[in-house]
């Protein structure tokens, strides 16, 4: 028997009948040999992590467009809060935390510079629109590495299904979905507040009585809420009256921080940014990396440009636009 084997054997004996078994999977969409070490899943997230894709997430906008002070979240530390979350629940109920991780470190590969603002810019631009979790699983279908990632079914879904009203296919995905709100809404509070644009007493107090005023309060009970619903009703829930204080603060932050605040202040600058790229990419595409210049005939100019700017991260976005937009000083040779 493989070391494969022997922890698919594992996972059969100790995880919760609402688990995904790796020996369950649905497969690839290109067939592989099974490894001898690692699960499908393993094999996942190790494929995510080690790709360019997620390596650029740590210059790509959360909340606040190019922060100055260090400790400010990038997309890339929200992912890694997401996953500690997610896999805190999914230990707990005893699902599988290798396919719960590797969802959760994919679903936001497909974010744009400039955060939301660059997915909103891209959306209206495009002829069949933008969202990011499209995107996220295009990264890994298609454009990383030029081929794609090949990753399981149950993964792919996971990272599509995690935004909006879709609802994934595996308790561990639904855990993933839960995280990423559970995740922004309480380090988006904290940078908020770092930033000056809102205080602990401005929060809604019957949410704060609830959920706690401390950072880790909140982040707790809402993640014990979680478990303790999932181990009484076998379903992937926020409810009840923790549930109706997250939801409730969650609005809050969309109307005072997410919407019209200091930290869309940038907003505007960040749009234009991307729009003048857009345009100046579409009129001379062969200035695009070869890599992205050759899939042009596969599958069409527009696509290929959104792909492209969809890919870059916040300083590089800003680089191209001053190469291109941006006068530079003239050099004089004595």
């Amino acid at each position: 028997m493989s070391i494969r084997e022997n922890y698919e054997e594992l996972e059969t004996k100790y995880l919760s009948k609402l688990a995904t078994l790796s020996k369950d999977t649905k497969g690839r969409v290109t067939h592989e040999e099974k490894c001898n070490i690692r699960t499908d899943f393993q094999r996942d997230r190790d494929r995510i992590i080690h790709s360019k894709a997620f390596r650029r997430l740590k210059h790509k906008t959360q909340v606040f467009i190019a922060p100055e002070g260090d400790h400010y979240r990038t997309r890339l530390t929200h992912t890694l809060e997401v996953s500690q979350i997610a896999r805190t629940i999914s230990r707990a109920i005893g699902l599988n935390e290798d396919l719960t991780e590797a969802i959760a470190l994919g679903h936001d590969l497909g974010h744009t510079p400039f955060g939301h603002t660059g997915e909103s810019v891209l959306d209206k631009i495009t002829s069949n629109g933008f969202r990011h979790n499209e995107q996220s699983l295009r990264v890994v279908d298609y454009l990383e590495s030029g081929t794609g990632l090949n990753l399981t079914y149950e993964v792919r879904d996971g990272i599509y299904c995690h935004s909006g009203e879709l609802i994934p296919s595996t308790n561990e995905g639904k855990v993933v979905k839960l995280a990423d709100k559970i995740a922004y809404i309480n380090h988006d509070i904290d940078d908020a507040i770092r930033a000056g644009i809102i205080s602990i007493s401005d929060l809604p107090k019957e949410c704060i009585k609830v959920l706690g005023e401390k950072h880790s309060e909140r982040i707790n009970n809402m993640i014990k809420s979680v478990i303790d619903y999932a181990l009484h009703y076998g379903e992937i829930k926020l409810t009840g009256e923790i549930g109706e204080a997250t939801w409730e603060l969650r609005k809050y932050m969309f109307n005072n921080v997410y919407i019209g605040s200091e930290a869309k202040k940038e907003d505007e600058k960040a749009s234009n940014c991307l729009l003048k790229l857009f345009s100046y990419y579409l009129k001379t595409p062969e200035i695009m990396p070869n890599e992205y210049f050759n899939r042009i005939e596969k599958w069409g100019k527009e696509r290929v440009v959104c792909d492209y700017i969809a890919g870059m991260t916040d300083r590089f976005a800003l680089t191209e636009f001053m190469n291109y937009f941006i006068p530079s000083p003239w050099k004089k040779s004595y």
